[in-house]
Formats: C-alpha cells, structure tokens, sequence
C-alpha cells in the first residue's frame, strides 16, 4: 500500500501530486488499467507487433539524411 503522509505546512493538492508521482514509479495505476479488462491473447500478440513495427519505422526515420529543403 502506498502512502503519503502530509507535513503542517502541506495541503491537499501537493499530497495528491506526490501520491499520483509515486504511483507512476510503481507503474501501480498502469496495472490497474491494463487489468480492468480481460485482452486475448490473440490480440495481445498484434498490440506488441503493432508497437514493434511503430518502433522500427521511427528508428529507420530516423536514420534517414533529411530532405533537401530546396
């Protein structure tokens, strides 16, 4: 469980960013969100293709001279 303890001088909205930073280090929210709905396995597979394919693309674009701006 995640806590944040709040000083005499902290308000309500510094606790609530510092839990939400904590929470994203954890990568706990993420889990939750990737756990609200049930994927198949079929299509878990073409999410990360899809991902892997976007990934390369960008490599190669970036490997790429840039274009003569003339």
């Amino acid at each position: 469980m995640t806590k944040v303890y709040i000083g005499e001088r902290d308000n309500v909205e510094k606790a609530l960013r510092r839990l939400k930073k904590k929470l994203m280090t954890l990568n706990t929210l993420q889990d939750v969100r990737d756990k609200e709905f049930y994927v198949k396995p079929t299509e878990k597979r073409k999410l990360k293709k899809a991902a892997a394919k976007k990934r390369w693309q960008r490599h190669l674009a970036s490997q790429q001279l840039p274009k003569k701006l003339y």
